[in-house]
């Protein structure tokens, strides 16, 4: 499986308030989430997501509270897949519990920038910076976590 969009950058430390902020959690609809994603960091970043753009931070991205609306906004947002040099290991499972995509790869996370256009290949791992014609070398997904992934979330994975 592959996919391809344009980046969306952030640093390090993005957590998960700013992700989804905590005024917007009365709500368990992905939709109104997915409208107030990253507001507090990026005010424009619902204006300019498009469906299947990609998400790159650096260290500790997700970090803060254990809640599943940060990577359900993120995800109802339209963003394909997150690349971060590393992760929250409770946003870590999360977004892999609601079928997001997420990568650890430090020299991506790094190499990337805003704007840029990314073509991430799945089954083999490798992330592709078409606009700077570089590539990185990401631990591609298992194949029970590409299950879970492709079948929309674990809960749909056990259902099938």
């Amino acid at each position: 499986m592959k996919v391809c969009g344009k980046v969306h950058k952030y640093g390090d430390n993005v957590d998960t308030d700013v992700i989804i902020p905590a005024r917007y959690l009365n709500t368990a609809d992905h939709k109104e989430l997915a409208a107030h994603c990253m507001e507090d960091i990026d005010t424009e970043f619902v204006k300019n997501v498009k469906e299947g753009d990609i998400m790159v931070a650096e260290q500790n991205f997700g970090c803060g509270s254990s809640r599943e609306h940060a990577p359900i906004a993120i995800k109802a947002s339209g963003i394909s897949c997150v690349i971060a040099s590393t992760f929250a290991r409770i946003f870590y499972r999360n977004a892999i519990n609601i079928g997001l995509p997420i990568l650890e790869c430090d020299a991506a996370a790094k190499g990337i920038n805003a704007g840029d256009e990314v073509e991430i290949n799945f089954d083999t791992g490798v992330i592709t910076n078409k606009t700077k014609n570089e590539t990185y070398q990401a631990q591609p997904f298992p194949e029970f976590i590409k299950d879970i992934i492709n079948k929309g979330g674990l809960l749909n994975s056990l259902k099938n």
